[in-house]
Parts: C-alpha cells; structure tokens; sequence
C-alpha cells in the first residue's frame, strides 16, 4: 500500500503547475492533500472511478483545507476531532478495516507567535485524540504538521532555534506525539539523513540552494512497524511550496 501526503499551498494554483501529473506519476493508493484553499464546487478533479474523494473545507474562503483521495472505501469518515467540527478544516480520518487514517493541517503558530498558545492547546487535543483512535486500531497520521523536530530537520538550526515552527514547545508536542507509541516512519528508516527537507520559503534561491525544513511528516503506530517498507521525501517535485512525502507498507 502506497500513501501520498503533500501540502499543495492551494489546489486550483497547483493544477495549473502540473498536480495532475504527479497524481498519476505517484500512483498511490492514498492521497493526502492540505491547505487546499478551496470552498466547495471551486474545482473538479477527474481521478477517475479508481479513487473516492473525502474534502474538509475551512469557513474562510482561501484558507486551510485538507481532502483525501482513496482507491479503498472507507468504513466511516470523521471531519475534524470528534469534539468539534474544526472550522478551519483541518483533519479528515478515515476508518479501514486495519488502521485509521488521520490527515491533518497543523496550525501554524505564526511568525509573531501570536497563536503558540492555541496551538500548543491544539496539539493536545490532537494527541487525545489519536490516541482514542489507537486504542482500537493502528493510526497512520500524515499531513504538514508545521514543526522541524530535530535539528536534523531544518538547514540554519541556530538561527532558527526559537521561531514558528522551531520553538521548544513545539518540538517538546512532537517529541510527547511519538513518545506515546508512534514513529516518524522517514527516521524509522534514515535516522541520520540530512539536507532532505519538504519545505522552502519563495525567498529568492532558497529552494535552488536547498535552504529547507522537514515539516511534512507520515507517523504511524509502532505496532505497523514490521510492515514499513519505505519512506521518502520528492524533494524533486514542484507546484508548491512544499513537496511530497510518501510511505509504502507491506
């Protein structure tokens, strides 16, 4: 089973810079999307009778936004956490027979750091949350979670220690997220593989000179583990200011 996840930075301008050939390059069984900035009837996807479409749109126009495309039908699906409908659309979790899916935009906790606050309430809450889901199945989690971990996971660690994104507090929800029974599954795999990031500014040649972070992740229960087979970064591709990150289980 082949799991896409890629934070589009705004679907209807990503189709125009070839999102469609990546879907069908990729040719993956999941594909998870975020900050689609859409609202509902903005755009049609013709993904053929192969793949069901699951979208999560924000009450803001232009904002936020997830959705998920599936070869295999779902037994249910959620919009948001279980205990409020997440006006920002968010998260989407899909119910298999084997595990849940949960695709999630993580709120930035912006460049003043304004919203930290709220988003270390926010991540809390989502901890509870999938870890109520794990408790009656295996979770893969996925999306752009909006947080470099290690200092592995981001070019100028230095410089950056202390900004959105890099913050202590950050890092420590991230750190408590994996500590209750789920690993980062590109870690898992390539623990000291540096300079691959999912994400670059538009600053002027900052993509060319791979000046990057790793805030698009793929988690999933450490009970899933044995059946990891890969996980990569397509740095490679282009369309947004984010690339693809995929997984692949037995």
């Amino acid at each position: 089973m082949k799991l896409v996840s890629w934070n589009v930075n705004g679907l209807r301008a990503c189709v125009t810079k070839g999102f469609m050939d990546v879907f069908k390059e990729m040719d993956a069984d999941l594909f998870c999307l975020q900050e689609t900035k859409l609202q509902d009837g903005q755009i049609e996807l013709d993904l053929g009778p192969d793949y069901e479409q699951y979208w999560n749109y924000a009450l803001k126009k232009g904002y936020s936004g997830t959705a998920v495309f599936s070869r295999m039908k779902p037994l249910s699906v959620r919009y948001g956490m279980e205990e409020d409908s997440e006006p920002e659309g968010r998260m989407i979790t899909l119910e298999f027979e084997e595990f849940y899916l949960v695709n999630v935009y993580t709120p930035n906790a912006k460049r003043d750091l304004s919203r930290l606050p709220y988003r270390l309430e926010w991540e809390d809450r989502f901890r509870r949350y999938v870890l109520q889901l794990n408790e009656l199945k295996p979770v893969i989690l996925c999306g752009d979670l909006n947080v470099a971990h290690q200092e592995i996971d981001l070019k100028n660690a230095k410089s950056n220690l202390g900004n959105s994104g890099f913050t202590l507090e950050e890092r420590g929800k991230m750190t408590d997220l994996l500590a209750s029974g789920f690993i980062d599954t590109f870690r898992q795999l390539y623990p000291d593989r540096g300079d691959v990031y999912s994400w670059w500014s538009y600053m002027p040649k900052v993509r060319e000179r791979n000046i990057g972070w790793r805030i698009d992740y793929v988690l999933m229960s450490a009970a899933l583990s044995d059946r990891l087979k890969d996980a990569d970064i397509h740095c490679h591709v282009a369309g947004s200011d984010h690339c693809p990150v995929s997984l692949t289980l037995a």
